[in-house]
Protein backbone atom coordinates (compact mmCIF):
# COMPACT_ATOMS: atom_id res chain seq x y z
CA UNK A 1 0.00 0.00 0.00
CA UNK A 2 1.53 3.34 -1.02
CA UNK A 3 1.97 6.25 1.36
CA UNK A 4 -0.55 9.05 1.04
CA UNK A 5 0.68 12.52 0.16
CA UNK A 6 -0.01 15.65 2.26
CA UNK A 7 -3.05 16.72 0.24
CA UNK A 8 -4.56 13.23 0.51
CA UNK A 9 -3.93 13.31 4.27
CA UNK A 10 -5.76 16.64 4.54
CA UNK A 11 -8.73 15.31 2.56
CA UNK A 12 -8.85 12.12 4.60
CA UNK A 13 -8.73 13.97 7.92
CA UNK A 14 -11.86 15.91 6.92
CA UNK A 15 -13.74 12.59 6.96
CA UNK A 16 -12.49 11.75 10.49
CA UNK A 17 -12.49 15.16 12.18
CA UNK A 18 -11.79 13.89 15.71
CA UNK A 19 -8.41 12.51 14.64
CA UNK A 20 -5.24 14.60 14.70
CA UNK A 21 -2.12 14.39 12.61
CA UNK A 22 1.02 13.92 14.72
CA UNK A 23 3.99 13.55 12.40
CA UNK A 24 3.57 10.24 10.56
CA UNK A 25 0.73 9.13 12.85
CA UNK A 26 -2.95 9.92 13.23
CA UNK A 27 -4.18 9.90 16.81
CA UNK A 28 -7.47 10.09 18.69
CA UNK A 29 -8.50 9.78 22.33
CA UNK A 30 -11.91 8.32 23.14
CA UNK A 31 -13.55 8.83 26.52
CA UNK A 32 -15.97 6.30 28.01
CA UNK A 33 -18.18 6.08 31.09
CA UNK A 34 -15.79 3.79 32.97
CA UNK A 35 -12.91 1.33 32.66
CA UNK A 36 -15.14 -1.61 31.70
CA UNK A 37 -16.65 0.33 28.79
CA UNK A 38 -13.18 1.42 27.66
CA UNK A 39 -11.97 -2.19 27.73
CA UNK A 40 -15.01 -3.35 25.79
CA UNK A 41 -14.11 -0.84 23.08
CA UNK A 42 -10.46 -1.97 23.11
CA UNK A 43 -11.55 -5.59 22.62
CA UNK A 44 -13.71 -4.56 19.65
CA UNK A 45 -10.79 -2.64 18.17
CA UNK A 46 -8.54 -5.66 18.69
CA UNK A 47 -10.91 -7.88 16.73
CA UNK A 48 -11.25 -5.38 13.87
CA UNK A 49 -7.47 -4.94 13.81
CA UNK A 50 -6.91 -8.69 13.64
CA UNK A 51 -9.48 -9.08 10.87
CA UNK A 52 -7.86 -6.33 8.82
CA UNK A 53 -4.27 -7.18 9.82
CA UNK A 54 -3.71 -3.53 10.70
CA UNK A 55 -2.97 -2.86 14.35
CA UNK A 56 -3.10 0.48 16.18
CA UNK A 57 -0.93 1.46 19.09
CA UNK A 58 -3.29 1.56 22.09
CA UNK A 59 -2.90 3.50 25.34
CA UNK A 60 -5.50 2.87 28.06
CA UNK A 61 -5.94 5.29 30.97
CA UNK A 62 -8.95 4.27 33.09
CA UNK A 63 -11.89 5.53 30.95
CA UNK A 64 -9.77 6.95 28.10
CA UNK A 65 -8.38 5.07 25.15
CA UNK A 66 -5.90 6.68 22.77
CA UNK A 67 -5.35 5.04 19.40
CA UNK A 68 -2.41 5.89 17.17
CA UNK A 69 -2.36 4.66 13.59
CA UNK A 70 0.43 4.47 11.06
CA UNK A 71 1.51 1.81 8.59
CA UNK A 72 4.76 0.74 10.21
CA UNK A 73 6.04 -1.38 7.33
CA UNK A 74 5.55 1.55 4.92
CA UNK A 75 7.03 4.14 7.25
CA UNK A 76 4.04 6.46 7.30
CA UNK A 77 0.37 6.91 6.59
CA UNK A 78 -1.56 4.90 4.04
CA UNK A 79 -5.25 4.59 3.23
CA UNK A 80 -5.36 1.64 5.66
CA UNK A 81 -4.83 4.04 8.55
CA UNK A 82 -7.73 6.26 7.58
CA UNK A 83 -10.00 3.27 6.94
CA UNK A 84 -9.14 1.84 10.36
CA UNK A 85 -9.75 5.21 12.02
CA UNK A 86 -13.24 5.43 10.47
CA UNK A 87 -14.01 1.88 11.61
CA UNK A 88 -12.91 2.69 15.15
CA UNK A 89 -15.12 5.78 15.18
CA UNK A 90 -18.12 3.61 14.23
CA UNK A 91 -17.28 1.16 17.02
CA UNK A 92 -17.22 3.97 19.58
CA UNK A 93 -20.74 5.17 18.79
Amino acid sequence: MPLVNPSEIACSLVKIPSWNLDGLVIRRTYQFHDFAEAMHFVNWVAQVAEDSNHHPDIDIRWNRVTLALTTHDQGGLTNLDFEMAARCDKLAT
